[in-house]
């Protein structure tokens, strides 16, 4: 992933991030890989740029987990691609994926403003 200043400006996820935002895309729909990539380019505000090397092994792992499901179909260029939607597994993963986020960042924002002797932050 490289942010819109290219590698200087680089943004790296943490693992297990990837997933939780394809299952988090996937949520408003059925989307082929590049449709996927698109949407998390265009609601991150340009700054992931997700690789083919990265999705289609993450998209590969989460459908032999059962939490997508994939088929066939024609895109609106009618060209045949592979769409992706979100199943109840998945679902619940992302559902215990957002939980586990939220906890990191409260214990990295914890962290990150640490309380002084005296209750100063």
């Amino acid at each position: 992933m490289i942010g819109r200043n290219g590698y200087k400006n680089r943004i790296e996820l943490l693992q297990g991030t990837l997933d939780m935002l394809i299952l988090q895309t996937l949520q408003w729909g059925p989307r082929h890989g590049y449709g996927i990539v698109q949407a998390l380019h265009a609601d991150s505000g340009e700054a992931l740029q997700l690789e083919t090397g990265s999705l289609y092994p993450a998209l590969h792992r989460m459908e032999r987990q059962g939490w997508v499901r994939s088929e066939w179909k024609q895109t609106e260029s009618n060209q045949r691609a592979k769409y992706y939607r979100i199943t109840a597994p998945g679902k619940k993963q992302l559902a215990s994926d957002l939980s586990r986020w939220q906890q990191m960042v409260d214990v990295i924002g914890s962290i990150m403003r640490p309380v002084r002797e005296g209750g100063e932050a």
